[in-house]
């Protein structure tokens, strides 16, 4: 299941500012949910960053997002190694499947897949 990006989130409570300091690097917003904004650099879509205020249905603000061509198994093979689930695989109103987990270093990840 390979990776398809990886985005670092960043927790903000001066969103608007945020997303103005990483346009001056050139980012142009490409998702906008109120809670969550992502930014892109035009010329290689995949280098993101996203800010957040918190996270709308977890309990805790996710310190990264890796998306996955397969959500399904990535969460299989996270409980079978005996991973620390940290929200439960769903799918979101936004049209994501994704779970949380921790890893080793106690960082917590999003991992999705687009429906």
């Amino acid at each position: 299941m390979p990776a398809r990006r990886i985005v670092p989130n960043v927790q903000s409570e001066a969103p608007k500012e945020s997303a103005e300091f990483y346009g001056l690097l050139g980012l142009e917003e490409v998702m906008n949910h109120g809670w969550i904004v992502t930014l892109a650099s035009p010329s290689a879509p995949t280098a993101q960053v996203s800010i957040m205020t918190a996270d709308k249905t977890a309990p805790v603000t996710p310190d990264m997002s890796i998306e996955v061509d397969d959500v399904d198994a990535a969460y299989a093979a996270m409980r079978e190694h005996g991973a620390e689930i940290v929200h439960p695989l769903q799918d979101e109103e936004w049209g994501v499947r994704r779970f949380f987990v921790r890893d080793p270093n106690g960082r917590v990840v999003n991992v999705l897949g687009h429906r």
